[in-house]
């Protein structure tokens, strides 16, 4: 796991192939916590989503790059 006092707000949540998931809010405890903007569609619309502190790899620039693809990440994510 990457240090989380490296991962600020408005990084760049990122796949392991390189695909967008989201844009970080801020770091609340061992999760991400991911802008609304970033909360998909439908019943997903219009609330925070979490990446779990465990699925970052690295932290590059103002990027955070995940272990797991996007779409494998994005069903990993929590809703608030």
């Amino acid at each position: 796991m990457a240090d989380a006092s490296a991962i600020k707000e408005h990084m760049d949540v990122i796949g392991a192939d390189g695909v967008h998931v989201g844009t970080v809010d801020h770091v609340d405890g061992n999760r991400i916590k991911l802008t609304k903007a970033d909360s998909g569609e439908g019943s997903h619309k219009g609330h925070h989503h979490y990446i779990s502190l465990g699925l970052v790899a690295d932290v590059e620039g103002d990027k955070v790059r995940l272990s797991a693809n996007a779409d494998v990440a994005v069903t990993f994510e929590e809703e608030a």
